[in-house]
Order: C-alpha cells, then sequence, then structure tokens
C-alpha cells in the first residue's frame, strides 16, 4: 500500500501549510472583489445562508466546465430543476454584477475584517487539536466554493452539479461551522451528494427546521473530519465525511487529490480568493440558527463534569454506579483528571477520580459484554449481549449516544468482541453466536447494516478478541483460544477475506498454549500473538503487489517463529509508542521493543493478574533535571521514558503508573464476585456491601467515599447483611452457614465466636425492634433465633432454638410488635404457600415454638411480606405472589381481606420495602420500594390496582438479588448479584404524583385495562351481564314488578365473573366474598352483601389473571397429572381425570360433576341450575364413558370439553378465549 494510503492525511496537513502562506500573500497582491455585492444581493433575495464564492479566471472556468459536463451529463435527468434554477441565479448575477461594481472597495475592507475575526474564532474551536488541518480545509472549502462558480454555465444542451462547501456556515461567538463536500462520479455518491446538495438549499427557507448544522471536530491533524448531529434519535450523523463518500463508492481518490492540488496551488498564485463580509453574512442568516448549537461539536474535554443542575424528571434517577465489570478492561481517557472508561453491569461509566464523580452511558438493555474506544480517546463504543442488543457510539466530551445499531445481531445473541479504527471511521465486530459473525461497520455514515460481512466456521473456536491495525483501516486480527484470524477488507467488493492458518505443536514441535490476545507488529509486516504459556506467536504478513494478478490472491499470514518470552501466562498484549507490552498472570508488566528485547518491567508492586493496561494519550515529558525516571536494562541505561498508564486486575483493582518516580497509586478496589448482600444504616448515610468474595465494604453513599471494609479468610463468601434498629450492630450472614454479628462502625466480632447452627447459605437476616432477637432463615429451609442474655452484666448474644418450619425455600423472616402488648412477634413465609407465625415467649433453648400456620395462595406462591403502613384503622401483611397479586391480610386473623392487581413488569415482585418518611407530616402519603427479577419500582400506597401509581426500570437485567432504602426515603440501592454492581438511585416522588394525575381519576385509569376500554365492546358486553343478572336473580320469567337497582347480590358476583371469560375457583370467590362483606366493618361495623357496577368492575380487574387464560397453565397440570401416551403428549385416562375431581383440591360431588358435565355438552341449555325446570336432561342420566375420549390431553379439554377456542400467538403463550367472545 503507498504512503499516500497509509497516511491519507499527511499531505493535506502539508499543503495546508503552503495554501495559508500563499492566500495571504495573495490578498497583498490583487485586491479585486468583483461580484461581492452581486453576492450579497442575491442571497438576500433568495433568503439562504451565505456561502464563499470567488469568480476565478477564464481558463480555471473552461477548465471547470469541462470537469462539470463529465458530472452534469449523468444528473442532469435528476437534476434538470435544479441546475434552472441555478442558471437563472447566475443570469441575475451576471445583469446585478455590473450595477454594483462601484462598491468594491468597501467590501475589500470588510473582508480583511472578516479574514482576521473567522481566523481567530477558528483557532479557538480546535484549541490546539489540530490548526493546521482545520487551515487546511477552510482553504479547500473556499477553493472548491469558487471552482463552483466558475462551474456553472448557461449551456441548455448540458446542466453542470456541483458541490456547495458551506463555510462559516453558522457563525456564533464561540465556533464556526464547517462542512465540506467533493465532486465524486459513482452513482451511489451521487445520489447521496444531491440529496445533501438539495438539502443545503431548501435548509434557510424553513428557518423553523429542526435539522441543524455542526462543527466538524477536528481532533488531531492528522486525523479525518467527522460531523454529527445534535439530536438525532439513532445518532445518525447529518452530513458524510468526503473521504467516506469516497471510499463507499469503492475508490480511493486521494492521489488523484494530490494532483489537484498542485494545480490548485498553481492557479490560486494567479487569483484573489474572495469571501463574504462578516456584515452580509450576519444579515443573511436566519435568526433562529444563531441560537442553537451542537452539543457535540461545541463540546471540550471539561465539558461533561462541569457543575450543573438540572431537576430529575423521572421517579429514579441513576446517581453512582458501585463496582465495575472487571473482566473487561478499563480505559485511560484523559490524563489532567484522571478521567476513567470501564462498565458496570448495563451502564458505561466515566469516572472522574479527582473530582470523583460519574457519568453514566445509559442505554443497553442488557450486560455490557465488550467496548472500545478510539485513539484520541473521544468516541467510545460499547456492545451488549441479549435480547434487542445494541451497539451504541458516545461521544465522551458530552456523553451523548451519537449513534445506535439496533439490528446488529437479528439472532440476539449479541457482541462477543469489538474493536474501533485508530482514526474512529470504522468500527468491526464479532457476534457471540454459535456461528460467528465478523461485521465492519461505517458508523460515521449512519449505517443501519454492516459493510461487509464474513461467518466464521465452529472450528476456529469462540473468537473473543479483535483489533485494527493502527495504520491500515483494512487490515484486522482475532483470536480465540487455539485460533489466530488475519482478515483484508476490500470496499469497493464488500469483501471481507480472512487467513487461519492451522496452528498446532508439531508446527514448532514445542507446546504453543492457548492464546490470549494479538497485535500488530511495530514493523507492521507482522502479527504477534500471545499465549498462556508465557509465548508469542510471530505471524508473517503475505500481501500481494497492487500489480498483481487476481490469481495472486488475498494477503494471508504464515507461523513464522514461536518466541518464549517469558514463564508467566500472557493476559495482555498491546503496543505503546516504540514499545511491546505484556501483562502476566502474576502481576508482571514488561516492556519490550521491537526485536523482542526485554527494555523494563514492573514486578515488585506484587499485583493479581493484569487484565487490561491503557496508556494516556498525551506523550511522555522529555527527561529534565526535574525528572526521575527509572533506567531501562540496556546496557547504556538509558531513561525508561513510557506514558503513565491504568492498570486493571483480576481481583477488581485498578491502579495508575506515574512512570517518573515510579509511583503506583490505588484508585480503587471493587468486590470481584457476585454481590448480593446490601443494608443501609438506619440513621446514618452509610451503606454496607458484601460480596461472595468475602469482603464486607462501608461507604458513606451522600459523599461517594468509601470508609472502611473487612476482609474474610477464602471460603466465607457474604450472603445477607442487615443492620440492627440502633445501627449499632450488623448481622452477617455467610454462604456456608455461619451468622456473624459485626460492631457497625469498625465491623469488628460483637460476639466471641461466630455462629455455626445452620449447614447451608443464609438468605436471611432480622432483628427484632427492641433488637432483642434476631432471627435467621437459610436454604435448607430452617428458621433460627438467637436472643439477647445478661451475663455478668454485659448483654451476649446466644443461640435460641432453630425449626425446618418450611418444606420449600423461605422467602421473608419478619418481626414485627403484638397490638396488645410491646412484645416482638416472628413470622416467616415460605414458597410452598405458608405463612407461620412463632411463639416467642414458649420458646426455649432447642425448641422454636410455632404459634399459627396458614396457606395464602391455591395456585400461585408468595415471593415476599412486609408490614402494611397504618393507612387504615386495620393492620395488614402485604403479601406479594408470584401472580401479579398484592395480598392485604389481617394482621391478627391472617384473613385476606383484599387481592389487588400489582406492578405488572415482566415478571412478579421478589422483594419490597415501605419508603421512609422525612417527618410525621407525611405519614399520610406512603411508598413503596419493589424489584422483580430486573427491574427496581415506585408503587405509590394505597395499592389499588391504578396501573399509573407505579413505575420501574432496568436496574440489572442478569437479575437483582437485593434491595436496601436509606434512612431518610431519598435513595434507593440495587444489588446486581452476579453482574457485581450495586445502583444507587434518587428517588423523585412529585415525577411519579404528576404521571398518577395524568392518567385520570375514578375508574377512568382502570377502563384502559379492557380491550377498547368503555366503549369497546367487552365492557358493554359487562354491562349487559351486569343488569341481565339483576333479572335472573327476580326469576327470569317472574310477572311481578321488577325492582330496578344499581347493584346485585353477592351471590351472582361468581356467575357474571365466569361470564365475561374469568373462572374463579371456590376459594377466591371466598376471598372474593370476605373483600366485599368486610370492607366497611371497621369504619361501619356492618357487613355488605350487595356490590354495584363500579366496585364489581374493580374487583373483577384486581383479581382476574393479569395476562388472561394461557395454555400454558392448562399444560401445566396435565405435565404433573398426566403420562405420556403413544403419540408422545402427556395425558389423563379418563377414570382417573373423573376420580381426581372428586378426590383432589376443591373437590366435586358426583352431583355437581355430572351437572357440570351435562352443561358444556350443551344438554343443559339455560346453563348450569339456572333454572331447575329448564333442565331437559338431568346430570344422572349422562353417560361420561360415551361423552368422554379414554385419554384426555389439554387441547381436548379445553377445546372439546371446555369449548374455548385457543388464540396462536407466536409472541406470546396462546391465550384462551370464549368461543363466542374476543376479548
Amino acid at each position: 500500500m503507498s504512503d499516500t494510503e497509509e497516511n491519507p492525511l499527511e499531505e493535506t496537513e502539508e499543503y495546508g501549510e503552503i495554501e495559508m502562506q500563499e492566500e495571504d500573500d495573495e490578498e497583498e497582491e490583487y485586491p479585486n472583489f468583483e461580484g461581492l455585492e452581486n453576492m450579497q444581493q442575491e442571497l438576500k433575495e433568495v433568503n439562504t445562508l451565505a456561502w464563499i464564492e470567488s469568480p476565478e479566471e477564464e481558463e480555471e472556468e473552461e477548465e471547470g466546465e469541462e470537469e462539470g459536463r463529465e458530472f452534469g451529463e449523468e444528473a442532469e435527468a435528476e437534476d434538470g430543476e435544479e441546475g434552472e434554477v441555478e442558471i437563472r441565479e447566475e443570469e441575475e448575477e451576471d445583469r446585478k454584477g455590473k450595477e454594483e461594481g462601484e462598491e468594491e472597495g468597501e467590501g475589500e475592507e470588510r473582508v480583511e475584517e472578516h479574514e482576521e475575526e473567522e481566523a481567530g474564532k477558528g483557532e479557538e474551536v480546535v484549541e490546539g487539536l489540530g490548526k493546521e488541518a482545520v487551515k487546511d480545509q477552510a482553504l479547500e472549502a473556499d477553493e472548491e466554493a469558487s471552482e463552483t462558480q466558475e462551474e456553472s454555465t448557461v449551456e441548455p444542451e448540458e446542466i453542470t452539479t456541483s458541490m456547495i462547501s458551506l463555510e462559516r456556515f453558522m457563525q456564533t461567538d464561540s465556533q464556526t461551522v464547517l462542512s465540506e463536500t467533493s465532486l465524486n462520479s459513482g452513482s451511489e455518491s451521487k445520489h447521496s451528494l444531491q440529496s445533501e446538495l438539495l438539502e443545503t438549499f431548501e435548509l434557510p427557507r424553513s428557518p423553523g427546521s429542526q435539522l441543524e448544522f455542526l462543527d466538524l471536530d477536528v481532533t488531531t491533524s492528522g486525523e479525518p473530519l467527522i460531523s454529527f448531529p445534535e439530536r438525532q434519535p439513532s445518532g445518525e450523523l447529518d452530513q458524510r465525511p468526503q473521504d467516506e463518500l469516497e471510499e463507499e463508492e469503492g475508490r480511493d481518490l486521494e492521489p488523484e487529490r494530490g494532483d489537484l492540488e498542485q494545480e490548485k496551488r498553481e492557479r490560486r498564485k494567479e487569483k484573489r480568493v474572495s469571501c463574504i463580509s462578516e456584515k452580509s453574512e450576519k444579515e443573511s442568516q436566519p435568526k433562529a440558527r444563531i441560537t442553537k448549537a451542537s452539543l457535540v461539536s461545541t463540546a471540550t474535554e471539561d465539558v461533561l463534569f462541569q457543575s450543573r443542575e438540572s431537576a430529575n424528571t423521572y421517579p429514579l434517577t441513576m446517581t453512582w454506579s458501585f463496582g465495575w465489570n472487571s473482566t473487561l478492561p478499563v480505559y485511560y481517557i484523559r490524563e489532567n483528571q484522571r478521567v476513567l472508561l470501564y462498565a458496570s453491569g448495563h451502564t458505561g461509566v466515566i469516572y472522574n477520580v479527582l473530582k470523583n464523580n460519574q457519568h453514566h452511558l445509559q442505554g443497553h438493555p442488557n450486560i455490557i459484554s465488550c467496548l472500545c474506544i478510539s485513539e484520541d480517546r473521544r468516541w467510545v463504543a460499547t456492545a451488549d449481549k441479549g435480547p434487542d442488543c445494541l451497539i451504541i457510539i458516545w461521544d465522551s466530551f458530552t456523553g451523548i449516544p451519537v449513534h445506535t445499531i439496533f439490528d446488529s445481531c437479528p439472532e440476539d445473541n449479541g457482541i462477543r468482541a469489538m474493536a474501533i479504527t485508530r482514526d474512529a471511521k470504522y468500527l468491526a465486530t464479532i457476534s457471540d453466536a454459535e456461528i460467528q459473525k465478523v461485521c465492519i461497520w461505517k458508523w460515521t455514515l449512519a449505517a443501519e447494516t454492516p459493510a461487509c460481512t464474513l461467518d466464521l466456521p465452529k472450528e476456529y473456536g469462540f473468537q473473543n478478541y479483535l483489533i485494527f491495525n493502527p495504520t491500515n483501516n483494512k487490515e484486522l486480527v482475532s483470536n480465540s483460544k487455539t485460533q489466530a484470524i488475519y482478515y483484508t477488507w476490500y470496499p469497493e467488493g464488500g469483501i471481507l477475506a480472512h487467513s487461519a492458518p492451522v496452528l498446532t505443536e508439531k508446527t514448532f514441535n514445542k507446546l504453543v498454549g492457548k492464546f490470549s490476545q494479538s497485535v500488530f507488529h511495530l514493523n507492521l509486516t507482522q502479527i504477534l500473538s500471545a499465549t498462556m504459556e508465557g509465548k508469542l506467536v510471530v505471524w508473517d504478513i503475505y500481501r500481494p503487489p497492487p500489480s498483481a494478478s487476481s490469481s495472486m490472491g488475498f494477503p494471508h499470514i504464515k507461523p513464522c517463529k514461536l518466541v518464549h518470552l517469558q514463564k508467566e501466562g500472557i493476559t495482555v498484549l498491546t503496543t505503546v509508542d516504540s514499545y511491546i507490552v505484556t501483562g502476566d498472570i502474576r502481576g508482571n508488566i514488561k516492556f519490550y521493543d521491537h526485536t523482542l528485547s526485554i527494555v523494563n518491567w514492573y514486578s515488585h508492586f506484587k499485583l493479581s493478574c493484569i487484565r487490561s493496561l491503557s496508556f494516556s494519550k498525551t506523550p511522555a515529558a522529555p527527561p529534565a533535571e526535574n525528572t526521575n525516571y527509572p533506567p531501562d536494562c540496556t546496557l547504556k541505561s538509558d531513561h525508561f521514558v513510557v506514558r503513565n498508564f491504568i492498570i486493571g486486575t483480576s481481583d477488581a483493582s485498578v491502579y495508575h503508573l506515574t512512570v517518573d518516580g515510579t509511583k503506583l497509586e490505588k484508585l480503587f478496589v471493587e468486590p470481584r464476585d457476585a454481590i448480593c448482600a446490601i443494608s443501609c444504616h438506619p440513621y446514618q448515610p452509610l451503606i454496607a456491601i458484601g460480596s461472595f468474595c468475602g469482603i464486607i465494604k462501608v461507604w458513606d453513599y451522600e459523599q461517594k467515599k468509601y470508609l472502611f471494609s473487612r476482609v474474610f479468610e477464602k471460603g466465607l463468601g457474604v450472603q445477607s447483611l442487615t443492620y440492627n434498629p440502633e445501627g449499632a450492630l450488623l448481622g452477617a450472614g455467610f454462604t456456608e452457614g455461619t451468622v456473624y454479628i459485626f460492631d457497625a462502625m469498625s465491623l469488628e466480632s460483637a460476639i466471641s465466636e461466630p455462629f455455626r447452627y445452620s449447614r447451608s447459605s443464609v438468605t436471611h437476616i432480622s432483628f427484632s425492634h427492641d433488637s432483642q432477637y434476631m432471627a435467621t432463615a437459610d436454604v435448607s429451609f430452617t428458621v433460627a433465633v438467637y436472643v439477647v442474655r445478661v451475663k455478668h452484666g454485659q448483654r451476649v448474644w446466644e443461640y435460641l432454638a432453630r425449626l425446618r418450619s418450611h418444606r420449600k425455600s423461605i422467602r421473608s423472616v419478619l418481626f414485627g410488635v403484638h397490638l396488645d402488648s410491646n412484645e416482638p412477634r416472628l413470622l416467616s413465609l415460605g414458597r410452598d404457600r405458608l405463612l407461620i407465625e412463632y411463639n416467642l415467649l414458649k420458646s426455649y433453648k432447642d425448641h422454636l415454638a410455632v404459634l399459627d400456620i396458614h396457606r395464602t395462595d391455591q395456585g400461585s406462591y408468595p415471593t415476599c411480606m412486609v408490614w402494611y403502613p397504618p393507612l387504615t384503622k386495620e393492620l395488614f401483611l402485604l403479601i406479594c405472589n408470584s401472580g401479579y397479586k398484592v395480598k392485604l391480610f389481617n394482621s391478627a386473623t391472617k384473613m385476606c381481606r383484599k387481592t389487588l392487581l400489582g406492578p405488572v413488569y415482566g415478571s412478579p415482585i421478589e422483594q419490597i420495602q415501605i419508603l421512609p418518611v422525612k417527618s410525621t407530616l407525611e405519614l399520610q402519603k406512603r411508598y413503596m420500594v419493589f424489584i422483580n427479577r430486573d427491574k427496581v419500582g415506585l408503587q405509590i400506597l394505597p395499592v389499588d390496582g391504578n396501573p399509573h401509581k407505579t413505575s420501574a426500570l432496568i436496574c440489572h437485567p442478569n437479575g437483582v438479588a437485593s434491595m436496601a432504602l436509606s434512612y431518610d426515603g431519598c435513595y434507593a440501592f440495587t444489588a446486581g448479584g452476579q453482574d457485581r454492581s450495586v445502583v444507587q438511585w434518587e428517588i423523585n416522588l412529585s415525577a411519579l404524583e404528576a404521571a398518577v394525575s395524568l392518567g385520570g381519576e375514578d375508574l377512568t385509569p382502570f377502563y384502559g385495562l379492557v380491550s377498547g376500554g368503555r366503549e369497546g365492546k367487552f365492557y358493554r358486553e359487562l354491562e349487559d351481564y351486569f343488569y341481565y343478572s339483576q333479572l335472573r336473580s327476580q326469576g327470569i320469567d317472574t310477572m311481578e314488578t321488577r325492582k330496578v337497582s344499581e347493584h346485585i347480590c353477592l351471590s351472582e358476583l361468581p356467575f357474571v365473573m365466569r361470564a365475561i371469560g374469568f373462572y374463579p375457583s371456590e376459594g377466591k370467590i371466598e376471598d372474593m366474598f370476605n373483600e366485599i362483606r368486610f370492607s366497611e366493618y371497621v369504619d361501619t361495623g356492618k357487613l355488605i352483601d350487595k356490590i354495584n357496577l363500579p366496585d364489581f368492575f374493580k374487583v373483577y380487574l384486581n383479581h382476574r389473571p393479569p395476562f388472561g387464560n394461557t395454555m400454558s397453565g392448562i399444560q401445566q397440570s396435565f405435565d404433573i397429572l398426566g403420562f405420556t401416551n403413544s403419540k408422545g403428549e402427556k395425558a389423563i385416562r379418563r377414570e382417573d381425570f373423573l376420580n381426581l375431581l372428586q378426590t383432589k383440591g376443591e373437590h366435586m360431588t358426583e352431583e355437581e360433576m355430572t351437572d357440570c358435565f351435562a352443561t358444556l355438552f350443551g344438554l343443559n341449555p339455560e346453563g348450569w341450575k339456572s333454572e331447575p325446570a329448564a333442565s331437559s336432561v338431568k346430570g344422572s342420566e349422562i353417560c361420561l364413558e360415551e361423552e368422554l375420549p379414554d385419554e384426555i390431553t389439554a387441547e381436548i379439554f379445553t377445546t372439546e370439553i371446555l369449548g374455548l377456542t385457543v388464540s396462536q400467538d407466536s409472541r406470546q403463550d396462546p391465550r384462551i378465549i370464549e368461543a363466542e367472545q374476543s376479548f
């Protein structure tokens, strides 16, 4: 590849210096401003923004006409209308140019002032990020604009089309907008350029348009210019860079561009570059444009962490993330403020170490699986694995997502490896599917599909590392544990060729080991692959010459040699400046030169396994008198000068190494294993975090400051943590069954020896209100109680008793207070649907007495419980179940008093806590915080089934382990378990209240829960059934006067429920009756025996299944009760089916059963026991052996016996609907 191709912008930078100097000379020699006022007048008439055009000499005009014909002939059909507009504008310009030529001298003064101001403002925009490149681009824009003026012609046969470069398109006090376009003869680029041209002319005519042109943000003088939109939903680019358009067509025009530059410089010596005065430009700009500026294009490095106060518009807002994913790298973004980038769960975190601030890159629905960053540290790319996986490119200066790729993996497997080119123009990804797919994305073009793809065979193994050639965007290398692959990309044909030579132990007759990472050698002709045996495999790259025929094949690699570099396995391999750098499993960091000779190493830090090394983008300062660089290990003992760098280790530690003086600073240490235990102090801003790795850390969550910690011996993983009500003690349960009680302020043990009475992981710990008792629950379904005794004048914790009271996992252990005394009471709730209360007063050593046992559910199982706040006169226990229901039980009688629809966000509630109040004035307005499988949410109390009273968002996509609330109710904390993170959420109750008010009052929010709302078919049928029930209760054929009423008696409630498609069990019907009967008993002492339509509607919505009747529920029952028949289906024999109906569950009598079948088979036309005289066939006369098949499957039972239809929907579980209804 030629030098021009490898470094396409080096030549541009050199030309930029020459052109700027020549332009200054020309301004002194050629004071020619003819046509300036003509252009100004024309711009005013068409109401467009000013652009820079300069009249050329006649020779250049002829050349421009020839070039224009070549492109104009192709674009004539499409751009006819646009060409006519240009012709008319040119004629108008010629006519007016003669009349206004006298004002040249005045225009010259304005031009000179304008150029001086523009030069100063241009330097302010870049601020050292490549001024020469900006000057070069500005001159090219001037020149192309002037050529555009000359190339336009009035000849009717040939209509030429040229691209207009908008320089200084929008000018404000702090920026100048630069836009660059170029000519391209390809059809695809032609269309895109023509569309941009049309937008250029049409945009100024609509000042209210939402589209905005942005600055081309220049990072370095040798890097391409990339422009981004300000606010577009998917981060799509507003304009395409010139080099991107050329590569999209598949033509490398850089050599031609160099020739054109030479000719342009010669012509520029004989012409004067004119521009529009600042006054004219400001007059022609719409005022609406002046106030709008892109956050991305105008941002600087220090923008992200500037102090700014913004009102939270969401009920829950992430404010801090504790922990990080140590399997992914940590990147060094900026050195002046120690700004780092790392992943925590499904969030990217930009962390300012000196300011102790975090900015969160939120948007991924799954755990981030890989991330990378451009060489200039400006553009960050993150990707995830799982359903609806995304690839997002962020601007690290502002934290704004500039582009999102939604359909990168249609199979929802996600991304396993990712790399970005040195100039940030291209992104390469490798999917996580069984058949991995390599994709290259032209993300700067806002492309939604990859530029090329390649499917990798299974025998290559799972490729988990990918990197671009730093000097050639068309070359990549990836590796799995067993295979390295070299890729060559041909944009013109959309081809991604690869070379994957097989490497075995026989290749070098030595053990190679498993590959870890690969890089391109500094000499650019070789590739290095590191192995876990401390060796480097050197691959030679064979590139056929450009003039070679296609028979020579694609570039490929061959194994050249195996270098035994060191004893320790190499985990990190990278390059920086002139060094090849390795990190190994022993924590050593070694630097080699291009010959693989050792130059320096760091081994005395005693670090754990190195996971990532990231060097500062700021080059190291040269040695001086005040520097203290270490000597290298060469014979010369020169100063070892290298950039400062960040070290990430396998134990989740992050260090900063200052090479000058060899200063190692530990930035932070986070848990390296799952976090399942968190607890907040009852009256201080402290949170304790426990991990399976055996560490407990205490943080001040207001100051975001780590306070103290304690590390336990190997094998002791922290499973549960709880502060006692006084905040003096911290109870901890461990994975192997040990129970500790610590001093809350020092984490010193408050007991002489830990309790070791449990044989399995302790999942729950709870203290009584007076801290006299402590109860624990473990995985073995056992509840243990510990009590405080006074011995020798000291309070001592002792073991009291334990009991295996449940036969399935224990979901909650809860202390309370007896109503008639201040004595504590203890309850436990299990997945076996049992609510058990223990008698602490009658319990003694090794005997835990049980007070009572109650069953909470029939089909669903309970998930958690909490004491309901005293919003009513009656004291309740709030219990959530797997059916998305919230049940209120009387605390004394354990009667189910209410069943309500809980939050429905993909999975049932798993934990709940009542939000603490800051003052007694807030006691009548309470809130509940809950978590389900992957979300955290808020619920306004009292619970009534109103869906607008809840709000939730994803907090940990792979599962939430636990939750805690701050003592003042301002923050909620969630632990992510295996993602090793804890997230702090700020609670904004006013935002949730606003959502409720928008949802409507009375029954308005509930109408939306049924199909069609209040005016829909379903609600109309419900009304008909309700009023028909009134007639039925008074007798269908009665001749007496009808009593008009708004109520129906309770005995009719189950019939109406079944008529509208809800089939409650007898137990659920009893719960409905109790809910209605005792609804006013506490206030009036009276029982209710009737219900009106609005209350009936609410009862129906709160008790019905949230997703309707599904086939999976019936099939699950047949899977448990049935056998596998000859067809492989689960079925129940007819005799067993009838026996089960009469003996199990809510069993039926024989008469009830036969009456039901008579109705189902259509033998009772008026319905089951609707009118005794209407029954044409008695149940006892039905022969069930003839009506029922020998084997009954779930489908036969649903469709043939019950007479229901199954609505098939591939996106969700098939719903069961009534044959004559469609709700």
